[in-house]
């Protein structure tokens, strides 16, 4: 039985296959594929029991329905969010559907603080000057983050990790999250409402999922609130910073830095080159054009160990699934 895998990351491909080779030998060949699965790739699935998708995949209801039809039985997608997978409609066509709950949270949060510290003490400008040989100072005076505050906005395994670095490096910590972390708790973190929060903050980290309670979680009237020279990450999910907000805040001259490795419009951009197309995405290209904003293409995860870890769990999923078995990575599973 042949498994399919859509929108494989060149560094990503050997610890994908490494890991299936481990757990099925020659009993399941991997077929492994860079472009990404939509209404017009999803016939290339049509024999494969297993699909494996990416979190750039389109699985809305019509490329749900050519799957089935196809033969498909599960899909596994190779993240911990699904926001691009119509559940309701795998349900109703009996297809599983699972997913990666977690893996490395350091992967994250490690990036997440690279972000803060390259837009708060303006890195990538002082590095484009240093390429040309200008080592003038001027423009890139920076912040201490000791004594500040941060504020954590969700505090599961990733916002705790980067309550851990935050408290290393002596800030003050603000978390909101709808249950408070006994991790967090003994750092000293208080938990206050989110106005208070942005309100508060001197550092703002999202680490929230993309459900329909968070989308636009920080929108006009949150980045009012913030600290003109406060800066904000997000390094969970595009859909919880409303664009239109941030774009207008900057060309107001508010945000000291803004570090973004998502974007909520990312999908058939990112993971992909277009550096010889013109930028048709007039948001993401305004962004681009601020001096103290930072984009990365959604690679905060894109670790050795995370992606090591994504792999296996991955396996684990086809394995249940093989076996009937379900388990806390299962979002869909027929007769459930």
């Amino acid at each position: 039985m042949e498994i399919i895998a859509y929108g494989v990351l060149t560094d990503e491909q050997p610890l994908l296959r490494a890991a299936f080779d481990q757990a099925f030998g020659d009993r399941r060949e991997l077929r492994c594929l860079q472009l990404f699965l939509d209404r017009d790739t999803a016939p290339t699935a049509a024999g494969h029991e297993i699909v494996l998708s990416s979190v750039n995949d389109t699985l809305d209801a019509e490329v749900l329905r050519e799957l089935s039809r196809g033969g498909t039985e599960l899909i596994a997608q190779r993240a911990t969010g699904y926001n691009n997978i119509d559940l309701a409609a795998a349900r109703e066509l009996g297809l599983s559907v699972a997913r990666v709950s977690s893996y490395s949270p350091y992967s994250v949060a490690e990036f997440a603080w690279a972000l803060a510290l390259a837009v708060g003490r303006r890195i990538v400008r002082a590095a484009h000057r240093t390429r040309e040989f200008d080592f003038r100072l001027d423009g890139l005076l920076g912040r201490d983050l000791h004594g500040r505050t941060a504020g954590v906005v969700g505090t599961g395994r990733i916002g705790t990790a980067f309550a851990r670095i935050a408290h290393g490096f002596g800030m003050r910590l603000l978390g909101w999250d709808v249950a408070e972390n006994p991790e967090c708790l003994a750092l000293g973190m208080e938990y206050v409402p989110h106005e208070r929060l942005f309100a508060e903050s001197d550092l703002v980290s999202l680490h929230v999922p993309l459900v329909p309670d968070t989308h636009h979680l920080v929108d006009a009237r949150m980045l009012e609130l913030m600290k003109p020279d406060s800066v904000l990450v997000n390094s969970s999910r595009g859909g919880l910073l409303d664009t239109d907000a941030l774009l207008a805040t900057l060309r107001a001259g508010r945000l000291g830095g803004v570090g973004l490795d998502v974007y909520e419009e990312e999908a058939g951009v990112f993971f992909l080159d277009k550096s010889l197309e013109v930028m048709t995405d007039e948001r993401l290209a305004r962004l681009m054009t601020f001096p103290n904003v930072l984009v990365t293409s959604h690679q905060a995860y894109f670790t050795r160990e995370a992606v090591g870890q994504i792999a296996e769990t991955t396996v684990r999923n086809v394995e249940d699934h093989l076996a009937g078995r379900t388990s806390r990575n299962t979002l869909v599973h027929p007769g459930s």
